[in-house]
């Protein structure tokens, strides 16, 4: 029986309280144990409980989605469901503004049925306008001389039969690795989609592609793709497939607790959210950057690399530079830590920013403080509202800005 089950971030889940039986525990045991660095959820007596990240977990004919949670006003996960997919909308994780995808309905009770959905939806794009086709270089015993004579295997192979000739000659058609790899993804989706209506469309899909050759794909095999201006159309799909097929892991064991999981760390999807609505709604004059990086500290022997200090977001308003850093929590007594402090002092002081910003999700009053030197400038918490009528907003980003500008 297909369930969908919906938890909170930093939520204790305990299959036994789901009438889960006991090889689902230990499915989740082994995924665990398979990665040396498991940053999902930790284990506890009888169940785990999960971490900062957010997104879907599919252990055979169970769903777990991990929702975020912020307001502790607000009780529903449907609402935030929503609130999450649309964050994952918003900050370019879910990708939904392609013109092939334009008519797309996104409306559906799994966040894994979304990417399935584009997925389908990118292929039958692909499909209808025609899968492209390349030459790849094959060889054969032919009746006829066709490309170039392989001598060796055409002695080995044809001393009796002088009318055959091995050759090595180039096929054009739609046997390359970009068409294996989609067909690969559906024939996945097949098997793991809980929604008949995905799977018939899937089903189709599978009838009208052609027989290819399996590959076997790891992250190498996307690494060595480059897309040229006949293959461009392929990006979304192959970008898509990436994130499916690197994220299934089956089970080897005893093959019915396969699982996928599409999780994503709830700090980065608040960073890229704030930053993607920064720059839809900045005026022009101010430059809004991610990730800007300088070195902080080198080695003087000349062993091992330089250290940087990488804030999250960084605004040059003329010569004036402020530095944001987004944290998905909420302080302590609305107070930052010492930690998140430092990490500011150390940003102003490498980054010639008189100004800082510790950007929090929440609806608590504003307000800033001083380090203790001028020259080092000052450090803001901002709490940036999100949720209103049960909906992702940004309307706390106007504000932000409001406040950045103000100098």
């Amino acid at each position: 029986m297909k369930r969908l089950i919906k938890v909170f971030e930093y939520d204790k889940f305990y299959p036994e309280e789901h009438s889960l039986p006991d090889s689902f525990n230990d499915a989740l045991e082994n995924f665990r144990a398979s990665k040396s660095d498991f940053p999902y959820y930790e284990l506890i007596k009888n169940g785990i409980r999960f971490c900062n990240y957010v997104g879907v977990i599919q252990i055979g004919n169970v769903t777990i989605e991990v929702l975020p949670k912020i307001d502790k006003e607000i009780e529903d996960k449907d609402i935030w469901q929503k609130i999450l997919i649309d964050m994952l909308k918003q900050s370019g994780a879910i990708q939904t503004d392609t013109p092939s995808s334009s008519n797309l309905q996104l409306k559906s009770n799994s966040i894994l049925d979304i990417y399935i959905e584009l997925f389908i939806f990118q292929c039958e794009s692909l499909l209808h306008n025609g899968l492209i086709k390349r030459y790849r270089k094959t060889e054969g015993n032919k009746n006829a001389l066709k490309g170039t004579l392989n001598f060796g295997k055409h002695i080995q192979q044809n001393l009796v039969h002088k009318e055959r000739f091995f050759v090595n000659y180039n096929t054009y058609d739609d046997n390359h690795l970009l068409n294996q790899i989609l067909l690969k993804t559906l024939k996945l989706l097949y098997t793991i989609s809980h929604s008949a209506q995905l799977s018939s469309r899937i089903g189709s899909l599978l009838l009208n592609f052609p027989e290819l050759p399996d590959v076997k794909v790891t992250d190498a095999t996307f690494e060595k793709i480059e897309f040229d201006r006949k293959s461009a159309s392929y990006k979304s799909a192959i970008d898509l497939a990436l994130l499916l097929l690197l994220n299934y892991h089956p089970d080897v064991t005893q093959g019915r607790k396969n699982v996928l999981a599409l999780m994503f760390d709830m700090n980065v999807l608040w960073e890229k959210w704030v930053l993607c609505r920064l720059k839809k709604f900045a005026p022009d004059g101010i430059n809004i950057t991610g990730q800007a990086h300088e070195i902080f500290w080198s080695p003087s022997t000349g062993n091992g690399g330089s250290k940087t200090l990488r804030p999250d977001i960084r605004i040059e308003m003329g010569e004036e530079v402020i530095i944001l850093d987004t944290k998905w929590k909420l302080p302590k007594d609305g107070r930052p830590s010492d930690d998140d402090l430092k990490q500011m002092f150390a940003y102003n002081l490498r980054f010639g920013a008189k100004r800082s910003i510790l950007v929090y999700p929440g609806r608590k009053p504003s307000y800033a403080g001083q380090f203790f030197d001028a020259a080092h400038g000052s450090c803001e918490l901002y709490f940036l509202d999100v949720v209103k009528d049960g909906k992702l907003v940004g309307d706390g980003v106007w504000d932000l800005l409001k406040a950045i500008e103000k100098i």
